[in-house]
């Protein structure tokens, strides 16, 4: 027989698993998957560049291309996770069409492994979670290679937060390069004008892994 004070922990324990169930309940309420790890159904473009294994989807090495979802989204919060390998190079386009290059006809936000040595002379847009060529990110946030790192990417009218790992870095408004400013890059990018497009992963021959894909819209800002 379970002893009052034994019990008293466990109706405690299961007090406190419950109450972080629904709390992480709460936070996701709204999300919707993009990836139900066991396939690419919902996904266009660069298909075979990528596979799925262990409910994750992995960008092929010496492949990977542009992968984007079917769906087009304007406003959201964007959350996932994934875990480079050293060197690795990617990027997540946002508010992109399905032809062209995603950095200037919509909108590349870095995925990279910018502590990498052949990354040492990279400018500071290109840094991971950059708006490529656009607005730079504050780096160091990034968890050592080969681990999982968490992502949050808010995008509402002009303004685009990037949260890696629970720390900002980037916090910017894209609003005075849409009325001409000159990017950091000096090109142009139409993109940035883009009020809608697809989301996806945008790869350049490295095996990055990714996971828990999923997308809440929100309200036009």
């Amino acid at each position: 027989m379970t002893s009052p004070r034994t019990g008293g922990r466990w109706i405690a324990a299961l007090i406190v698993v419950v109450a972080c169930n629904a709390t992480s309940s709460r936070a996701e309420e709204g999300f919707t998957p993009l990836f139900d790890g066991k396939g690419l159904a919902g996904w266009q473009g660069d298909v075979n560049g990528y596979e799925v294994v262990d409910g994750e989807i992995r960008c092929r090495k010496g492949a990977g291309g542009k992968l984007l979802t079917k769906g087009e989204y304007g406003d959201f919060v964007l959350r996932f996770d994934f875990r480079l390998t050293p060197g690795a190079n990617n990027g997540l386009g946002i508010r992109a069409p399905v032809d062209g290059d995603a950095a200037f006809v919509g909108m590349e936000l870095q995925i990279l492994d910018d502590g990498h040595e052949k990354y040492k002379t990279i400018a500071p847009w290109q840094a991971h979670g950059s708006v490529y060529g656009v607005v730079a990110a504050k780096r160091g946030a990034l968890k050592p290679t080969g681990e999982w790192n968490s992502q949050e990417v808010t995008v509402q009218g002009s303004k685009i937060k990037v949260v890696l790992n629970g720390q900002t870095i980037v916090d910017a408004d894209i609003a005075e390069f849409r009325d001409g400013k000159a990017t950091l890059d000096g090109k142009e990018h139409s993109g940035l004008k883009r009020t809608t497009g697809h989301v996806g992963f945008l790869g350049h021959g490295d095996e990055v892994h990714f996971r828990d894909i999923r997308i809440r819209p929100l309200a036009k800002g």
